[in-house]
């Protein structure tokens, strides 16, 4: 069984919830995935961190973060498979004591190639977020990818805000619930 299909079979298991809910978006949904129930498992950590490596690899990505807490997984299993990066955390607001920096883990310079990652992409509204502070750091971003993909139109925003890098659904709502009510 690939890497791919280990992820599918455990967000399928794990992490889809069938009822309604609230996105981050404000928008109300008649399922939920919460991509962490099962990337924070072994054999989900394990897929995701090598499709994740796998991406970093081809791009030529030296450093694998995004918005924290979506992000924080996905970069720490890269690291886990094997990639050879740095794994970077971008925060939602600005410490305010410390060193008060938006992107937090190794110092990145403007030699490093940011692979940009999140777990679940509904309207993009957090990766652009994390495209944009990134940037705002000076520093180039290679490639785009996320765990799930909700298909909701988060893909075209994402390509929009990252300026021709590329963006990588490991997965989709097609994949893990394809017998969706809204489908």
């Amino acid at each position: 069984m690939s890497a791919r299909e280990r992820l599918v079979r455990e967000l399928r298991e794990h992490a889809l919830v069938i009822g309604e809910v609230t996105l981050t978006s404000g928008r109300k949904a008649q399922y939920y995935v919460d991509a962490k129930r099962a990337t924070l498992r072994p054999a989900g950590f394990m897929a995701m961190g090598e499709l994740v490596a796998g991406e970093a690899r081809r791009l030529g990505a030296t450093a694998v973060g995004g918005m924290t807490m979506g992000a924080d997984p996905i970069a720490c299993s890269a690291l886990a498979a094997g990639a050879d990066v740095k794994a970077f955390f971008v925060r939602k607001e600005r410490k305010a004591h410390g060193l008060q920096r938006w992107v937090e883990g190794p110092l990145l310079g403007p030699d490093d190639r940011c692979l940009i990652v999140e777990d679940v992409v509904t309207t993009g509204g957090s990766t652009i977020a994390a495209i944009e502070r990134v940037r705002e750091e000076g520093l180039e971003i290679v490639g785009v990818v996320s765990v799930l993909d909700r298909l909701a139109g988060g893909a075209e925003a994402i390509r929009a805000a990252a300026g021709g890098a590329p963006y990588v659904a490991l997965t989709t709502i097609d994949d893990v619930y394809p017998e969706r009510p809204d489908r």
